[in-house]
C-alpha cells in the first residue's frame, strides 16, 4: 500500500514512485519472457510502442497478443495502490509496451495524455511497471512536477516523425524542460502518474534496453466515450483504436452507466 504521504505526493506533484513495493522476481521474469515472445510474434510492430497486448487480436497495428498480460495487469497490490489515488470504483481501458530498444529506442515528446484519449471527464491513472532499470541514459520517463495541478489541456502541435513514439507534442512554450524530474527505477519498480501530468522521454542511445509496461485505470465516474474516440483516431493518425477497445472492470461498479464493460474482473 502507499503511505499517507506517497498519496500526498501523487495529488500534490502528479506522480509517485511507491519505495516499499516491487513486482516479485518470479512475476518479473515471466513478464520479461512474455515481452520477447511479444516481440517475436509480432516482427511487423516496432516494440517501442506495442498497444493493447493483453488483447489476443485487437487495434490498427495488427498487434498478436496474450492474455496473460491481463493477468500482470491485475496484480492486486497495484490494484490497491491504484484504488487509494482514483477511489474504489474503476476500470482498465489499454495497456502499452513500451520496449525501448537499445541504440535505437525512439523518444516520446513532451505531452499529456489528456489530449488524445475519449475519457470526460477526463481522469486515468498510469502505471508505469519497469521489467529493466529505467535510467536517464536508456530514455526513462520524465515529468514536470506539478503540471497536473490546473487539470488543463496545454497547446499541442501534430508531429508525424519516424522518431517519435506518439504524433502529439506540447507547443514549446507550454512547458519549462529545466524543471524536468527523471523517474529512475530498477527493475520490478513501478510509477503512477496523473492524465494531466506533462511527460515524456529521450531516445535510448544507450546499449541496455529499456522496457517498461503501462497500465491505464480511470475511475467509473468518468465516461469512455467511442463517438469521442472515433474523432480523436482520426487526429492521432489511426495508430490505436478506441472504439472497439475492451473495457475490464477491474474494481468496484461502473458508477457513470454508461461504460460497456467487457468483463469484470473483481
Amino acid at each position: 500500500m502507499l503511505t499517507e504521504a506517497e498519496v500526498a505526493h501523487y495529488h500534490e506533484q502528479g506522480f509517485v514512485v511507491p519505495q516499499n513495493y516491487r513486482v516479485p522476481e518470479a512475476t518479473l521474469q515471466a513478464m520479461r519472457r512474455d515481452l520477447d515472445r511479444l516481440i517475436e510474434t509480432n516482427p511487423h510492430v516496432k516494440p517501442d510502442a506495442m498497444f493493447t497486448p493483453h488483447e489476443i487480436d485487437h487495434g490498427t497495428q495488427g498487434l498478436k497478443g496474450d492474455p496473460v498480460w491481463l493477468d500482470y495487469a491485475a496484480i492486486p497490490e497495484i490494484l490497491d495502490m491504484v484504488e487509494q489515488v482514483i477511489g474504489p470504483d474503476f476500470l482498465l481501458w489499454g495497456t502499452t509496451v513500451f520496449g525501448k530498444p537499445a541504440h535505437s529506442g525512439k523518444e516520446t515528446p513532451w505531452h499529456q495524455d489528456g489530449e488524445y484519449w475519449p475519457i470526460r471527464p477526463l481522469a486515468t491513472c498510469s502505471v508505469w511497471i519497469a521489467m529493466d532499470e529505467a535510467t536517464p541514459e536508456n530514455g526513462c520517463l520524465r515529468v514536470i512536477p506539478g503540471s497536473h495541478r490546473q487539470k488543463n489541456l496545454l497547446k499541442h502541435d501534430t508531429n508525424n516523425s519516424d522518431g517519435l513514439t506518439l504524433n502529439q507534442q506540447l507547443k514549446p512554450e507550454e512547458y519549462r524542460e529545466e524543471d524536468a524530474h527523471d523517474i529512475v527505477l530498477e527493475p520490478g519498480q513501478i510509477s503512477l502518474h496523473d492524465i494531466y501530468m506533462v511527460h515524456g522521454s529521450k531516445p535510448n542511445t544507450s546499449p541496455k534496453r529499456r522496457a517498461g509496461y503501462v497500465l491505464r485505470f480511470m475511475p467509473t465516474t468518468s465516461h469512455f466515450d467511442r463517438a469521442l474516440g472515433a474523432e480523436i483516431t482520426k487526429v492521432t493518425g489511426g495508430s490505436v483504436d478506441f472504439v472497439t477497445r475492451p473495457l475490464y472492470l477491474m474494481r468496484g461498479r461502473d458508477v457513470h452507466g454508461g461504460n460497456d464493460i467487457a468483463r469484470v474482473m473483481s
